[in-house]
């Protein structure tokens, strides 16, 4: 599988400073004091850069193929059908053992 990108050690060093920078300043992290939040006018002011931001979030998603999906549905639909057998015959075999200790118990 190739590898993707911003994975390197030096990139993940470059978010992780950019990060820091942002919570470093007053309105990255939590202030800390009792007032309330932005009025309405203010939330509204502040939405196109919210969607902006939303936007360059969503390019970042890194979607499986179309043969990922399906190989890994696949396994997935086998290793139900491995569970449910394996569950069928442990539960024979303890059903057989059990109607074989009350047979031997009641003697009947």
């Amino acid at each position: 599988m190739a590898r993707k990108s911003g994975k390197t050690p030096q990139a993940i060093r470059d978010r992780a400073a950019k990060t820091a920078a942002v919570m470093a300043s007053p309105s990255g992290a939590a202030a800390g004091d009792a007032r309330k939040g932005p009025g309405l006018i203010q939330n509204l002011r502040n939405a196109p850069k919210f969607f902006r931001e939303v936007r360059a979030e969503a390019r970042k998603i890194t979607w499986t193929s179309r043969n990922e999906t399906w190989i890994t549905s696949v396994m997935v639909a086998i290793m139900v059908v491995l569970a449910a057998l394996f569950f069928w015959v442990v539960n024979t075999i303890l059903q057989f053992a059990i109607t074989w200790l009350l047979r031997v118990t009641t003697g009947g």
